[in-house]
């Protein structure tokens, strides 16, 4: 009989972390829209933002009941208590009730450099600052995730004081335990470690926050799951503050596809690549094609005898099936694609390959990209080329010129207009 899969709870945090990347900006509108995806993409938490930072957060709040969720669970996000003032008058604690969110997000400090130096406080005031906080939300039946903050970096500078801390929040009654390698600094075998650490100290779940300034969130976010986290905290496409955080689109396909763990689902991970593209528009950003699992390059073959194999088997260069995440294959156009390519395309577009056209088309491609044209983009550009090596191009028109022309008006506005001379089926056609 298998073993149960273990489950994985999924935290993102898009739409307050990743909204601290630079050049990104959603407005509230987007904010729910994406919310909508991430709900239908099945992860467990939605981390709104903090109540007090912006009125866009507040009526964030107000509206995402109005969204009818049907797995996430919103969490509103801010700080333990201030230093010196009791949890019941504390304003950002109240904001935090007032959100009227079913689970809390505390972010607390663990690096005893921070507590004395950013808190200008001391250990032992932070310490009931954490428990004080985590007691004061879960009397008002709130389900509280405590972020240790600077988790890594304490745990090299004070061990104990670092453990000390989550002990604290896990004692007060924290339903999970955050760490946070907030500064990104931290290697995959530190994550490891203090992550066994951590889930052999406790008794409640423990969880991982990773930053990518080091290029290995993802990878040690991966590694505390390998060492007992059962809670990964991230943004979609990676999106956060300096080099972003762990990358959901990734982390995700990677827990549910390479290791024993579940985290969304198998269905729901086929819409994986959608709701990546939809992040990325809503944040006005370009793809990147590159980007493992949802890329529109992660899939995509060039080189010859990689195109070759992957139509004799599509294990030779696949390590996952491109559908499993909602991805598609595609095999690229270029004078690198050799004969396999060009042979998958002539089928797709009907084109009988007679004996001499293969290589015709593959001579015609490389002189062409030789004076800088490119085809890998241009699939209809390369079908209308084989045509014409085959003698099967039908013209439907012939372009005898054309005008563009801008103007700047004094209100500012742009105004364009273009004129063009065709001849079709032999009648001449001047258009604007």
């Amino acid at each position: 009989m298998a073993e149960p899969e273990t489950q994985i709870y999924v935290y993102d945090t898009t739409l307050r972390d990743g909204c601290q990347a630079e050049g990104v900006s959603l407005s509230l509108e987007d904010k729910l829209q994406v919310a909508a995806k991430l709900d239908e993409l099945g992860v467990h938490y939605i981390e709104g933002g903090y109540p007090l930072s912006n009125p866009k957060d507040e009526e964030f709040f107000r509206r995402v009941s109005s969204l009818g969720l049907k797995v996430a669970r919103v969490a509103a996000f801010g700080s333990t208590r201030r230093a010196g003032v009791a949890a019941s008058k504390d304003t950002g604690l109240q904001a935090l009730l007032s959100a009227e969110t079913p689970v809390v997000t505390l972010v607390a400090k663990s690096w005893e450099l921070h507590v004395r130096k950013v808190l200008r406080t001391t250990p032992q005031e932070n310490l009931r600052m954490v428990a004080d906080s985590v007691r004061f939300l879960k009397d008002r039946g709130r389900e509280v995730i405590l972020d240790a903050e600077h988790f890594f970096d304490g745990l090299r500078s004070n061990p104990q004081y670092a453990l000390k801390v989550c002990r604290v929040a896990a004692e007060a009654g924290a339903d999970c335990v955050a760490l946070c390698d907030t500064n990104g600094g931290s290697l995959t075998p530190q994550v490891a470690e203090g992550t066994r650490m951590v889930c052999e100290e406790l008794g409640v779940p423990v969880g991982i926050h990773c930053h990518d300034d080091s290029g290995l969130a993802v990878a040690n976010s991966l590694a505390a799951v390998q060492s007992g986290a059962t809670h990964i905290q991230g943004t979609l496409n990676g999106l956060g503050e300096r080099c972003g955080n762990a990358d959901l689109c990734v982390l995700i396909p990677l827990v549910e596809l390479k290791t024993p763990c579940r985290a969304v689902g198998r269905e729901n991970l086929k819409k994986i690549t959608e709701v990546s593209r939809f992040a990325y528009g809503a944040a006005n950003l370009m793809f990147r094609a590159a980007q493992p699992f949802v890329g529109a390059s992660a899939f995509a073959h060039k080189g010859g005898l990689h195109v070759d194999a992957m139509l004799k088997d599509d294990q030779t260069y696949e390590h996952v099936i491109p559908s499993l995440v909602g991805n598609q294959r595609r095999f690229l156009i270029s004078e690198l694609s050799g004969k396999a390519a060009v042979r998958e395309m002539l089928e797709r577009h009907n084109i009988t390959d007679e004996e001499g056209l293969m290589a015709r088309i593959i001579e015609r491609t490389a002189a062409l990209e030789n004076e800088g044209y490119q085809f890998e983009a241009a699939e209809g550009s390369f079908a209308l080329l084989a045509k014409k090596e085959a003698g099967v191009y039908h013209p439907f028109f012939e372009v005898e010129g054309y005008h563009i022309n801008t103007i700047r008006q004094s209100d500012g506005r742009l105004v364009t207009d273009a004129a063009v001379k065709l001849v079709v089926d032999g009648e001449r056609v001047h258009t604007a």
